[in-house]
């Protein structure tokens, strides 16, 4: 069995929070950076593990940051910045699983944001067991 590094909920370092364009830009890239996974791999089950994530990610994303868009009026300016993804896929997927528990709360308190947020959440678990789990 693979080894999860995901720091508990309840362990989570505090830091400053990102801004929602750092927070929808790390959820964009994280679709990139999943694909780029994906193609690397020479695991079958890994290939189809990160083509589930990739192809799923990129919709959540767009639908939350349009939700937010809609809910606060207000067009998301992002930074011109990129994070090439960890050398393995599980170490990627649990640190964007850990990001978001820490940052869920910059979207804000809306229940129809943090459902979509729960969606993607539910996503990346899936996608944690898969690479751990299925070989």
């Amino acid at each position: 069995m693979k080894k999860i590094y995901s720091i508990k909920e309840g362990e989570m370092p505090s830091t400053s929070k990102p801004t929602i364009g750092e927070f929808f830009l790390t959820l964009l890239h994280a679709a990139t950076n999943g694909h780029i996974l994906h193609l690397q791999t020479k695991s079958y089950s890994e290939h189809k593990a990160m083509q589930k994530y990739y192809e799923e990610l990129p919709d959540l994303v767009d639908r939350i940051i349009e939700e937010w868009q809609g809910a606060y009026q207000v067009i998301v300016e992002y930074p011109n910045e990129y994070k090439a993804p960890s050398s393995d896929s599980l170490t990627e997927v649990t640190m964007i699983r850990d990001y978001l528990v820490a940052n869920r709360d910059v979207v804000g308190p809306y229940t129809s944001l943090q459902n979509d947020v729960d969606e993607l959440m539910s996503l990346l678990d899936s996608t944690i067991y898969r690479l751990t789990f299925l070989d």
